[in-house]
């Protein structure tokens, strides 16, 4: 096993002083290349899961309106404020939001239930 492996914060830390003082050959640039690949499909991935949240409890607070709660209004409210932070950090980002389709292309109701959506072999037609 290499630092890398072990010891993940004491690598970085390490590696990033040998890039500052120039000192690239004891740098594994494929190992930083990676990392790097990896933290960008972070943020791409807390996009994806914060827009998830924000849908579904829009979703609640429209077909829910018996039980809306300040907790919900108090979610909308951080998610949101949390898409737009990760957007303004990750301005790339916000053109993989876009689909470029007509709002009439996507159906008034969900023509799938939950249990389809969780089979492997389930795909729309």
């Amino acid at each position: 096993m290499n630092l890398q492996e072990t010891d993940f914060y004491r690598w970085s830390m390490e590696t990033a002083d040998a890039l500052r003082m120039g000192h690239y050959a004891d740098v594994d640039m494929q190992a930083v290349a990676l990392e790097l690949e990896n933290m960008g499909a972070s943020e791409r991935r807390e996009l994806i899961n914060r827009l998830a949240v924000l849908l579904m409890h829009l979703l609640k607070w429209q077909y829910q309106p018996g039980i809306r709660s300040r907790r919900w209004e108090l979610t909308l409210i951080e998610q949101r404020r949390e898409i737009q932070d990760l957007l303004e950090d990750n301005l790339s980002l916000k053109h993989q939001l876009e689909t470029n389709l007509p709002q009439k292309t996507f159906p008034k109701e969900c023509p799938c239930n939950i249990e389809e959506i969780m089979l492997e072999s389930f795909y729309p037609k």
